[in-house]
């Protein structure tokens, strides 16, 4: 019987692998596509745009782990590895979004210490 356990886990295991990889390509994908716009927008108003969408982007995804955290400690049939994946690409997301804050602050501090 261990054996035919030990090998459900295994395909158990290599389901969840599946997964991961599925969602870590539509993530790498999704960032590319999201990143040409942003170094593409020359212009005040689509770099707004863009770190607009980016934000929202980053909430929707918060607010879904959220959601998920939230089924799972009221007990409800939710997948435990789902749960700890939103949590992980919304961190990464979030830790994305601080790291594009700081660039733009460091920038903007660059500018205006410029002698004109």
């Amino acid at each position: 019987m261990s054996g035919i356990d030990s090998l459900g886990g295994i395909d158990r295991v290599m389901a969840l692998r599946a997964q991961i990889l599925e969602r870590n390509a539509a993530l790498s994908s999704a960032s590319q596509t999201a990143a040409k716009p942003a170094g593409a927008a020359t212009q005040g108003a689509n770099f707004a745009q863009s770190m607009e969408t980016a934000l929202s982007k980053v909430n929707d995804t918060q607010q879904k782990a959220s959601a998920l955290s939230e089924a799972y400690e009221r007990g409800e049939t939710v997948d435990i590895a789902k749960v700890m994946l939103a949590r992980q690409e919304a961190s990464v997301g979030f830790e994305a979004t601080l790291q594009v804050r700081n660039k733009i602050l460091s920038a903007y501090k660059d500018i205006m210490s410029m002698p004109v």
